[in-house]
């Protein structure tokens, strides 16, 4: 696991907005929620923002370009900025592929880092297989694969071994955001860890017509 440095400025009462990030089938979902048990901190599920008129793309076995990921990320960004005004640390999952798409995340946002779950391709298809009830097909894995840009040492947060058991890879994360932010994490917004882990239903991502 490799850490990239952390960000250089820090966000207004200790705000933090953790992206967790990779292709389709690496656990950002799964992982996710470990993070909000273990923080308290509000959850959005990223595949919610997406327009009907991208999952519709989706679920004919088409990938999405980028201008139809613009408006999703836009989306994304615009829930993190509400949050980060608020003073909420949160957790949001965002395929996050190209280094242009984690840029716009980041902008303007000083609160958010990610964490990049790593999963070889052999795993990843596995788990599309097996995987129910998600309007992406596996299909599509291979044009992620070929899209995605790793995250860079210079880019704020983790690269983690996403096949390893999901509570050890959430360990690692948290291990790895403390160590950028001298060992101290803000409190959790108020809600249960187990309401807030699965809150994905619950969410109401702003800009989105899905």
């Amino acid at each position: 696991m490799a850490i990239s440095g952390s960000t250089s400025s820090t966000p207004g009462a200790g705000t933090r907005t953790v992206v967790v990030m990779g292709v389709a089938g690496c656990g950002k979902t799964t992982v996710a929620g470990e993070l909000v048990d273990r923080t308290g901190w509000v959850f959005a599920e990223g595949d919610d923002f997406h327009p009907s008129a991208n999952v519709a793309k989706l679920r004919a076995g088409h990938p999405l370009d980028d201008d139809d990921r613009w408006p999703w990320l836009r989306a994304i960004a615009t829930w993190i900025g509400a949050h980060e005004r608020s003073g909420t640390s949160a957790v949001v999952t965002c395929s996050a592929l190209k280094r242009s798409y984690r840029d716009l995340l980041r902008e303007g946002h000083d609160s958010v880092w990610f964490g990049y779950l790593a999963v070889p391709a052999t795993v990843l298809s596995d788990r599309l297989r097996c995987r129910r009830g998600h309007y992406m097909p596996a299909s599509l894995l291979e044009s992620q694969l070929a899209a995605l840009e790793p995250l860079g040492d210079d880019e704020p947060g983790v690269t983690a071994i996403g096949h390893a058991p999901a509570p050890e890879v959430a360990a690692e994360v948290l291990k790895a955001l403390r160590g950028d932010h001298s060992g101290e994490l803000p409190p959790s917004a108020g809600s249960t860890p187990s309401d807030a882990a699965h809150a994905c239903g619950a969410v109401e991502p702003p800009g989105s017509t899905s």
